[in-house]
């Protein structure tokens, strides 16, 4: 639990592609920590949570000798900043790279996890699978906003030319990304080049789920046709030996979605 006199405590789901994320750069920085999971963020969020978390109530929260960090990107730039003597930097050095890198990341979260159009599909199939509930749903704003974390409510299903068009913009928004990869990585496995930088660990926390879209809906968001580079940056990204320990296989978030059925049907017929 404890490195070089720290002590840090991670607060979060192991499904959670925001949670992995923090995950991942503790792992590529070399940092032991004691994971808390949180068994039920929408009914019964832990003291720990809600002392650590005020504000939003929702994972993942890093507690650094007893001080909360809390939002995946920011947790992730404190642990670069905080323990910068341990493995190579997450970030650039240079402060025009710096912000790039921050502007990507802001794209794949506006574009792919959270609320923008682009990112309502994705996000829609993620809510479904971590909470058994599929029927095809349109989660309003707060829904979410707070997918891994907090209260949800119900949304009007969407219409199949909803459907198609919520998942036209995110192949756009993917097919952008494929760019954006192309010119950051200059032909090295990474976009940080020959090493994992700040985006690889921003986007690999999605990995799993992109994993189990394909597996569980049939939806390839990386292929070979539209995001050959993405594919493959995908493929390697796993292959590491700082992320097999932290990615959870698909056949466990395919085992976990099972229950998570059963349990809504179970409550289903019991209101």
């Amino acid at each position: 639990m404890e490195r070089g006199g720290d002590d840090l405590k991670l607060l979060g789901t192991w499904a959670s592609p925001f949670v992995i994320r923090v995950k991942l750069a503790l792992s590529f920085k070399g940092q032991s920590y004691e994971n808390i999971e949180e068994e039920d963020l929408y009914n019964r969020k832990s003291e720990l949570l809600l002392k650590s978390n005020p504000v939003h109530k929702k994972v993942p929260v890093l507690i650094h000798n007893g001080r909360p960090v809390c939002e995946s990107q920011l947790i992730v730039q404190y642990i670069d900043e905080s323990f910068n003597n341990t493995g190579h930097s997450l970030l650039p050095m240079d402060p025009y790279e710096r912000a790039t890198s921050r502007f990507w990341a802001a794209y794949i979260d506006d574009k792919l996890c959270h609320l923008s159009p682009h990112g309502i599909l994705v996000y829609t199939l993620v809510f479904a699978f971590l909470n058994g509930v599929w029927s095809n749903l349109l989660i309003d704003a707060s829904h979410m906003l707070q997918l891994f974390a907090s209260v949800f409510q119900g949304g009007k299903a969407k219409s199949e030319e909803e459907k198609a068009k919520a998942l036209k913009q995110t192949y756009t928004a993917v097919e952008t990304l494929e760019l954006a990869f192309r010119e950051y990585s200059k032909g090295k496995p990474f976009f940080g080049g020959d090493s994992v930088g700040y985006l690889d660990i921003i986007l690999g926390g999605m990995i799993p789920v992109v994993h189990y879209i394909e597996a569980h809906y049939g939806i390839k968001l990386f292929d070979s046709t539209r995001s050959p580079l993405l594919k493959s940056w995908m493929e390697c990204f796993g292959t590491l030996d700082a992320t097999k320990s932290v990615l959870p296989s698909v056949e466990s978030l395919i085992e976990y979605s099972k229950m998570k059925q059963a349990r809504a049907a179970a409550s289903a017929a019991t209101n």
